[in-house]
């Protein structure tokens, strides 16, 4: 088990290296930040000084050197755009997008794993076959075409929910969280249906076919052989198998729904990470775009090596094969 802890946060190390290296290139070819910040009209001089300042002078690994040394600090300098260290705004953004991101995949798995039990089996009734077609519309429709629709119905035509923002928040030291208040929960809800939907129908598809695949197998058809009843085959056998591929596709998309609300955030105006990426984007905002890709690399790694730990809980194979050698 340690061996395994081990190699898997080695393999991280390298990938967290990697990104931020990827991270670093945008410095150098993704505009000038000496321009940025002084402006077409600046003198030679006052360019020098700032370069000198900055250490910009300085060799390329050099360089490098210092930008991993601050990223582990979680320092990445100052916003072009706005003058602020882009640590504080990540800090300031961050709580949003993870709100927002564990509300939607709680959303995808309550409802997602019980409609792909459902749709396994009974796989000739018509709501399953309901689902499957409901299924493949989540699939199909882009994310900003959800949201649209949403708030088209939701907000504009209903008046039920906000189309916009975060609602109140409480502020608990640097954490905010619009979880504890009314109005949070009220505007949260549209842009986590929105997020949640792909994610969703992706689950009740996939815990479908995984059902499917183990109730066929030898060890459910014995099961069934010694009598047990179908509540003990399909819940206490057949989902619990299941589950270990779900649970790292849904590890993955955690990360993913992070990574990517950025359609949603910027549809709702959800002011979380997305929204700050998009707009640093806009503007060239290359140390605000360099924090945001090592943040997500990072997310991402964690998350993996989580799901990993979480096989050994889950797949008592996986620990007879790690006490053996093998």
């Amino acid at each position: 088990m340690s061996a395994f802890i081990l190699r898997r946060l080695l393999q991280a190390v390298i990938v967290m290296v990697v990104v931020a290296f990827i991270a670093f290139m945008l410095f150098q070819y993704v505009g000038d930040p000496v321009v940025f910040l002084l402006g077409q009209d600046a003198q030679p001089d006052q360019i020098a000084q700032l370069r000198t300042d900055l250490g910009l002078d300085k060799p390329f690994f050099v360089q490098f050197g210092h930008f991993l040394v601050n990223a582990v600090q979680g320092e990445f300098g100052l916003s072009l755009r706005q003058g602020a260290k882009v640590s504080r705004l990540i800090v300031e953004r961050f709580p949003a997008t993870l709100e927002l991101a564990l509300v939607a995949a709680l959303m995808a798995l309550l409802i997602g794993v019980p409609m792909g039990v459902y749709a396994a089996l009974r796989r000739g009734s018509f709501m399953s076959q309901l689902f499957m077609t409901a299924s493949l519309l989540g699939v199909s429709l882009p994310t900003f075409l959800i949201g649209i629709l949403l708030i088209l119905f939701f907000s504009v035509g209903l008046g039920w929910f906000p189309s916009f923002g975060r609602g109140e928040v409480v502020q608990m030291g640097w954490w905010s969280s619009g979880l504890l208040t009314a109005k949070g929960w009220h505007h949260i809800t549209l842009p986590a249906i929105t997020l949640a939907i792909f994610q969703l129908t992706l689950i009740m598809r996939l815990v479908r076919a995984e059902m499917l695949e183990v109730l066929r197998t030898d060890y459910i058809k014995f099961a069934r052989a010694r009598g047990l009843s179908n509540r003990a085959i399909h819940f206490g056998h057949a989902l619990k198998n299941t589950l270990v591929p779900v649970m790292t596709i849904t590890g993955l998309q955690l990360g993913g729904l992070i990574a990517f609300a950025i359609i949603t955030e910027t549809v709702f105006q959800w002011p979380g990470m997305g929204l700050l990426f998009i707009q640093a984007v806009t503007f060239a905002d290359i140390p605000v775009m360099a924090a945001y890709l090592c943040l997500i690399a990072l997310i991402f790694v964690v998350i993996n090596l989580v799901v990993d730990l979480l096989y050994f809980v889950v797949d008592p194979r996986l620990r007879v094969s790690n006490a053996g050698g093998h």
